[in-house]
């Protein structure tokens, strides 16, 4: 999966129209270039593919500015991008760094089911490193490898327990909620520069 894919999307629908440097600014203001590697190019390489793919319809506005909006198609792959990187634990922390910037997108009660779904195969991913660690022999330095997986993957399920329990104590504006940031299109445009 791809975190700039998911972010850009999310950006975009959030605004319901964006331009390409809207979205970038947006991105690169959250930090996004150091937890999830998303530069400039890698942004106007995906809003010049998920439009190629018809997740994003672009219209050009004079004098040269390309505006992006969201095609169902499009809505339908970021919620998919959006669920995944909350429910499936990577190696690589930028999804669930997408997931997390994308999270008031959802509903308190499917974000909660999805984290459960997190917790449940990082609690199964402990339990075979343990297993792993325990039945290995040689060569024996490798034993530390399973060693780091049952460490990380013990991390994330106390992290994604305190997430799960943060979010039914009533812990951020979810969708539908008041102070949520919205459905899509509801995110309004900074002010000029």
């Amino acid at each position: 999966m791809s975190a700039t894919r998911l972010l850009v999307l999310g950006v975009v629908r959030g605004y319901g129209r964006a331009h390409g440097y809207l979205v970038g600014n947006d991105l690169l203001s959250w930090g996004a270039d150091e937890w999830a590697n998303v530069k400039w190019g890698s942004i106007y390489h995906a809003l010049k593919q998920l439009t190629k793919e018809g997740c994003l319809r672009d219209d050009l506005v004079p004098p040269g500015r390309t505006d992006y909006e969201l095609t169902d198609k499009g809505e339908a792959e970021y919620l998919r991008l959006l669920r995944d990187s909350l429910r499936r634990p990577e190696l690589r922390p930028d999804m669930l760094g997408a997931g997390l910037a994308m999270l008031p997108s959802l509903t308190r009660d499917e974000a909660v089911g999805l984290f459960k779904q997190r917790l449940e195969e990082l609690e199964a991913k402990r339990d075979s490193a343990q297993e792993l660690g325990r039945s290995w022999e040689r060569p024996p330095h490798v034993k530390e490898l399973y060693g780091l997986w049952e460490h990380s993957a013990a991390s994330g399920a106390e992290w994604t327990r305190g997430m799960i329990e943060r979010l039914e104590g009533g812990a951020y504006p979810m969708m539908g909620e008041p102070g949520s940031p919205g459905p899509a299109g509801s995110w309004h445009e900074p002010l000029p520069e």
